[in-house]
């Protein structure tokens, strides 16, 4: 068994995590524990707060006793609002606290990128249009090429929370670009985990969304792989291998 804990702020798609550990069809446990996100706004000074230390830290303890290998911060804009050089801190102030491997939603779309084998990407975001750009500063600082940007105004995850699929895939169409090799989805407020075998079927690329990659990320602190056709490219490809001259 491999128990994986996530630090999910408030409550607008929580319900992505069992779903999830559904479709792993494995022995992999996901812990959600939720963290107080103060006031609920897509807005620069509310997300630096919303991710601050002490918020992450107060659910902590719970993940531990629940007997988790890892930790992810499971937020997107509460992470890459913190720049490059402050995203690691934020996730290396969460591994001391846990005493656990640790890392954040951000960090997991990096990585996923890097698994897809994606250079350009695209970027589909429910946030204002100036999160949106924080988060392509973000992509641009780990070596991505962001080909496109698009914002949707969105100020609260509540709001975010109740959109179905109908929104989901007008969100992906209207952020897709043709040069872009995948297309990412960065809010963990938004259910995706449904979608996103249908999505890449549409689009003809590697989608990923943010729960999908924040549990990939759980799984690769973990190390372990699973594979599961129904959460995309991510959870079918083997690992790009890196070539050096």
């Amino acid at each position: 068994m491999t128990a994986l804990g996530f630090l999910y702020p408030g409550n607008s798609a929580e319900d992505e995590y069992p779903r999830m550990e559904q479709m792993l069809g494995s022995d992999v446990r996901l812990q959600v524990v939720h963290t107080d996100i103060g006031e609920d706004a897509h807005r620069v000074d509310a997300l630096l707060e919303m991710g601050s230390a002490e918020r992450l830290a107060a659910g902590v303890e719970e993940l531990r006793l629940a007997g988790a290998e890892a930790v992810v911060w499971a937020c997107t804009s509460g992470s890459f609002v913190f720049g490059w050089e402050g995203a690691h801190d934020q996730v290396r102030k969460l591994a001391t606290t846990a005493g656990l491997p640790a890392s954040s939603t951000s960090f997991a779309f990096v990585h996923a990128v890097r698994e897809v084998g994606a250079v350009r990407v695209a970027v589909a975001a429910t946030y204002p249009q100036d999160v949106a750009g924080h988060f392509e500063a973000f992509l641009k600082d780990a070596g991505a090429e962001v080909v496109s940007a698009r914002g949707s105004g969105i100020v609260t995850a509540a709001e975010v929370g109740t959109w179905g699929r109908e929104e989901v895939f007008a969100l992906a169409r209207d952020g897709d670009h043709p040069d872009a090799q995948a297309l990412l989805l960065p809010d963990t407020a938004l259910h995706t985990a449904a979608h996103v075998r249908d999505l890449e079927a549409e689009l003809g690329k590697p989608v990923l969304t943010a729960n999908q990659v924040t549990v990939w990320e759980g799984l690769r602190l973990a190390r372990r792989r699973v594979n599961a056709p129904d959460l995309g490219t991510l959870f079918t490809k083997e690992p790009v291998v890196q070539v050096r001259g």
